[in-house]
């Protein structure tokens, strides 16, 4: 059986899980990590999950000047963290300020409701790509099953190649192709199905 390790860019699934109009939740995330494997050929070693807990703080709102206080809940995080096979791997979550929900900006009177709070995650990439040379490195794995968007991992896929890792890159049967700066540094592309959809995974 070939060894594998199933990598989830938790920012680039929820946009995706949300665009096909699904609900995100750990059973869900849970279900989604499985159906990438092959497990007629495939042994599942282990799922890494990529993700920042909610922002909890408080800033001014930018037309009122109100103070607004955000109440982030990690206790999802915990859920998945304690599902079978599961790491989860956080990142932090940084508040970069307020932006107009259209640009441009009418002139006429803005209000607090024209504006949407500006988030970055920061340190998911990193994580990633330290953990594919860690596999890599140590022949714990064959594979890497990667779920993410970011162009920032490929390096890591580079260096997980020249060290004897294959690199499976997931996508969705109903959703856009990878970026091709991905699919160049990638062993396969792989479209899988949704939970509950039938169609097969195809390679």
């Amino acid at each position: 059986m070939i060894r594998v390790i199933v990598m989830i860019d938790g920012g680039h699934l929820r946009v995706r899980t949300r665009h096909a109009g699904h609900d995100y939740n750990p059973d869900f995330i849970e279900k989604v990590a499985h159906a990438c494997v092959d497990h007629e050929v495939e042994a599942l070693i282990r799922i890494l999950y990529y993700d920042c807990a909610p922002f909890q703080g408080e800033t001014k709102l930018p037309v009122s000047g109100k103070q607004h206080v955000f109440y982030g809940d990690d206790r999802w995080l915990k859920s998945l963290a304690a599902k079978d096979l599961f790491a989860v791997r956080r990142g932090v979550l940084k508040f970069r300020g307020f932006k107009p929900k259209r640009v441009p900006i009418s002139p006429t009177a803005l209000t607090d409701e024209d504006f949407l709070p500006d988030f970055e995650q920061k340190g998911v990439d990193m994580r990633i790509s330290l953990d594919i040379a860690a596999y890599s490195e140590k022949k714990l794995a064959d594979r890497v099953i990667l779920i993410t968007g970011d162009t920032d991992c490929i390096p890591a896929m580079k260096h997980g190649r020249k060290a004897g890792l294959q690199i499976v890159l997931v996508s969705f049967s109903d959703g856009p192709r990878p970026a091709p700066e991905l699919l160049w540094h990638a062993d396969y592309h792989r479209r899988i199905p949704w939970p509950g959809m039938s169609a097969p995974i195809s390679n």
